[in-house]
């Protein structure tokens, strides 16, 4: 569709249903952000004309913290927080992708390699999606693209898989006539970010913005992982869902990310298993003390959080489909706590003056006396923390963490019913 019939598509009130499904009651705002980028991608290719849009939605994880990695169970969902691009197809060889306050992004599909040099860069994980796709028989083309993001870098809501899922759908939307699953999807920003990225990642972060949704995962067998949607509104159980930006810095800490699945690996190793789904947790107590000798104390305590946290998100899930709210708060809680003492996921190695995400932590259990739940937010050391506040405090909690961390800390979201799609040119979203 070209950009005049895009332009009056979305001013358009039949628009208004697709808006709802991606966004929530936030329309007003999503419409002037499309217009935006469709601005920014005629600016950017005046000569372009065919144009498509596609999504790819943030996500939000609400049980199971660094459990996806050792092939275990999570809960996670996608929010409406999202990346959104205006695409259209070229002749070249190359992809082009220019992300709203960032550099072009230019990748030449002749050469699908591994750039060492391009590790931890945007090219690297445009360069891996366009390779998995072609390694299973896509014939990827050519295409230019404008992209913007409410899925801001360092958010704790994902912004590089939200990334991988949109650059996924829109080869699979321009080249492959969607012949690829969400779940297929999901495993492709996965490798192009633990093979052409360099970050050893699990699939938590691509398969929750790539299906959509508030969603059950079970990775026992990563080629196929048992995928269920819940249905539940955490609004109906009289609970805000909210993201508390910590103010830390993600940079520079890929050393510690890294150690989590590595000394957790150094476990594997002392039963000869590569992660421990394949380790029955009898067994694993009763080797403690060999453990400790091995590996040490802080490898063996992950361990122990991971097989807990593994068995509280099937608790979680039988605690929501049963209505037990206090049950699954004090879930979520227990999870937090097991990451703090355990894990050790919150304070990175030898930080003194800057312990942001505890703070954080410290501060919404403070705000919610007692109430609700919060624990930290996917990777940890950095980022955000996520809570649960009852409604009837919300905007008392709201003001009090912007208050000690910082204006506009608090981010309320709503769970979106959507993963990575194609915003359609007519009708709803499928």
């Amino acid at each position: 569709m070209d950009k005049n019939s895009w332009r009056a598509r979305i001013a358009c009130d039949s628009f208004e249903p697709v808006l709802r499904k991606l966004y929530g009651e936030e329309t007003g705002k999503a419409r002037e952000r499309l217009s935006r980028t469709l601005d920014l991608f005629e600016k950017t290719f005046p000569e372009r004309e065919d144009i498509r849009f596609f999504s790819a939605p943030g996500r939000t994880e609400i049980g199971g913290n660094h459990t996806d990695h050792q092939r275990g169970r999570v809960l996670a969902a996608s929010v409406n927080m999202d990346t959104v691009a205006a695409a259209a197809k070229t002749d070249g060889k190359e992809i082009r992708i220019l992300s709203e306050g960032y550099p072009m992004c230019v990748i030449s599909l002749d050469d699908l390699g591994v750039h060492d040099e391009e590790k931890n860069t945007t090219a690297s994980l445009v360069r891996g999606v366009a390779a998995a796709f072609s390694q299973r028989g896509c014939p990827v083309g050519g295409f230019e693209a404008a992209v913007t993001s409410t899925v801001l870098p360092g958010s704790g809501i994902s912004s590089s898989a939200a990334f991988e899922v949109l650059v996924g759908n829109i080869i699979n939307g321009l080249y492959w006539e969607k012949k690829m699953t969400p779940v297929e999807i999901a495993q492709i920003g996965q490798y192009a970010e633990n093979v052409y990225f360099g970050k050893p990642s699990g699939l938590m972060d691509q398969m929750a913005s790539s299906v959509g949704n508030l969603v059950t995962i079970d990775f026992e067998d990563p080629e196929k992982p048992v995928v269920r949607q819940l249905d539940v509104d955490f609004e109906q159980c009289g609970l805000a869902l909210c993201i508390i930006d910590s103010g830390a810095d993600h940079s520079d800490l890929t050393d510690e990310y890294a150690a989590i699945p590595n000394e957790l690996g150094a476990v594997c190793r002392e039963f000869g298993k590569s992660v421990l789904r394949e380790i029955p947790r009898e067994t694993f107590i009763e080797a403690i003390p060999r453990i400790r000798r091995k590996v040490g104390d802080r490898a063996l305590l992950r361990a122990m959080h991971v097989y807990d946290d593994n068995l509280r998100v099937s608790l979680q899930v039988k605690a929501l489909e049963e209505g037990n709210t206090d049950t699954f708060l004090q879930l979520v809680n227990e999870s937090g706590h097991s990451s703090w003492l355990y894990l050790q996921n919150i304070i990175p190695a030898g930080a003194k003056l800057h312990q942001e995400m505890a703070v954080a932590l410290a501060s919404c259990e403070l705000l919610l006396q007692g109430r609700g739940a919060c624990r930290v937010h996917g990777g940890g050391f950095a980022g955000t923390v996520q809570a649960f506040v009852p409604l009837d405090m919300l905007e008392t909690f709201k003001s009090g963490i912007n208050r000690i961390l910082g204006e506009g800390s608090c981010h309320v979201l709503s769970i979106r019913g959507v993963g990575g799609c194609e915003i359609p040119e007519s009708g709803e979203v499928v």
